[in-house]
């Protein structure tokens, strides 16, 4: 996030997710993926059982995963006339493109190539270079935009979407990763971390709970990666 994540599969492919931090002071709001460009781990109609495609994920965080607040606020419109080389000018200008386009469930081929741009170029000013071993990547992700359709079950009908929000927590110290969808479904999945360089881990999934409720063991194929391509106090990709 594409995405978020915001928080539980993963893969890249053609899709973008974003993610940003639900504890930051500053946030305008989280899935794990492997490949090429990443998203948080991801959520699909069965939560998080399949790997998502490259996508790009704006999420952002709680606190530590023992917090669980959220804290929201809006960056004013001004500061994207900043320097193109600015993450924070960067930052709010891929928060503006994003803003009304439901997560990316209305985002349009158009619309998807603006945020990727926008995305790539907050990439190349990321100044986190090991973000497995940073601290800002522990505590709970929103998902706030993603283009892959398996998370955001954009060819259902509305009533039938994950409408509620989407979080991912990550403990990067015990190595674990949860994601949760909130309304309607409540699906949450955790998973180990492996860590493979210190951008990409990857992800075994090992227990599904269907509403929230019900625990399914998860099964071995169930897993993915996760690369993350930008990281702040604030944002993820994914």
């Amino acid at each position: 996030m594409a995405s978020v994540t915001a928080t539980t599969t993963t893969t890249t492919t053609n899709s973008t997710t974003l993610l940003s931090r639900t504890d930051a002071p500053l946030i305008r709001s989280s899935s794990i993926s492997p490949s090429n460009r990443s998203s948080l781990l991801t959520f699909s109609s069965s939560p998080f059982s399949k790997p998502i495609p490259h996508s790009l994920v704006l999420s952002s965080q709680t606190p530590p995963l023992h917090k669980w607040r959220t804290r929201v606020s809006f960056f004013p419109a001004f500061l994207s006339r900043g320097k193109k080389d600015d993450p924070e000018a960067l930052k709010t200008e891929l928060l503006e493109a994003i803003a009304p386009l439901d997560r990316g469930a209305e985002a349009t081929p158009e619309d998807q190539e603006r945020v990727d741009q926008i995305a790539r170029k907050l990439e190349a000013v990321n100044t986190i270079k090991e973000p497995l071993k940073s601290n800002f990547l522990n505590g709970k992700w929103e998902l706030i935009y993603t283009t892959s359709r398996s998370i955001l079950q954009s060819q259902r009908p509305k009533l039938l979407r994950p409408n509620g929000k989407i979080y991912q927590a990550i403990n990067a110290d015990t190595l674990r990763a949860q994601n949760m969808e909130t309304w309607p479904f409540f699906n949450q999945v955790t998973a180990n971390l492996a860590p493979l360089n210190s951008k990409r881990a990857a992800v075994q999934f090992d227990t599904f709970k269907i509403g929230g409720l019900i625990p399914i063991k998860a099964p071995g194929r169930a897993r993915g990666e996760l690369e993350i391509t930008y990281l702040d106090d604030e944002m993820r990709l994914p």
